[in-house]
């Protein structure tokens, strides 16, 4: 070591090995953003994480107040507790955003997903599907000789477990709706 490195207490850790011990752990929220229900709002929303290089895993909107006008996105991202934070400051400094909820910290909460899947195949396969179905609950709601359409519902990881389980039996398609979740309790 040199005099320099001595005289400041400096280890032989290289910049990079001490940001990796630093580094803090990314962590999955889900946010639940009350916004004017008007042209342009989701956009600015959206604009906000993509402006930033915040990404964006799963993303919902719908009116939830006609006579307020007033509408409810439900985002999923991912990052350090620092990132999620700046990310609701920013969304909360917003002229069009009412609420900002993190639901992941805020206390139990119930989220869902629906998806749609399609599986051609014939035979065995066929069969196959409609037993995982069942063990699933998917619901048949499209059937041809050739394929079935199935509607699942339920978390992210089930949803995700079924289609691994119907690429083998000739999953053709998926349609998800991404994530609708909502505080438990009052």
């Amino acid at each position: 070591m040199n005099a320099l490195n001595i005289k400041r207490g400096a280890s032989s850790h290289s910049a990079y090995e001490l940001r990796n011990r630093y580094e803090e752990r990314l962590e999955r929220h889900v946010l639940a953003v009350i916004v004017d229900n008007e042209s342009g709002v989701l956009a600015r929303v959206i604009g906000l994480f993509s402006g930033r290089g915040y990404n964006i895993d799963s993303l919902t909107v719908a009116e939830i107040d006609r006579d307020g006008h007033r509408s409810r996105i439900t985002v999923v991202t991912t990052g350090t507790p620092a990132v999620i934070e700046q990310i609701k400051a920013q969304l909360d400094r917003m002229v069009p955003v009412h609420d900002v909820h993190d639901l992941t910290v805020e206390g139990p909460s119930v989220e869902r997903e629906l998806a749609l899947i399609k599986v051609a195949g014939t035979g065995e396969k066929r069969v196959e599907a409609l037993r995982t179905a069942d063990i699933f609950r998917a619901k048949v709601v499209d059937t041809t000789l050739e394929s079935f359409v199935f509607e699942i519902t339920g978390t992210s990881e089930k949803v995700d477990a079924f289609c691994d389980l119907m690429r083998p039996l000739g999953l053709t398609e998926v349609a998800r709706t991404g994530v609708a979740a909502i505080a438990r309790g009052n």
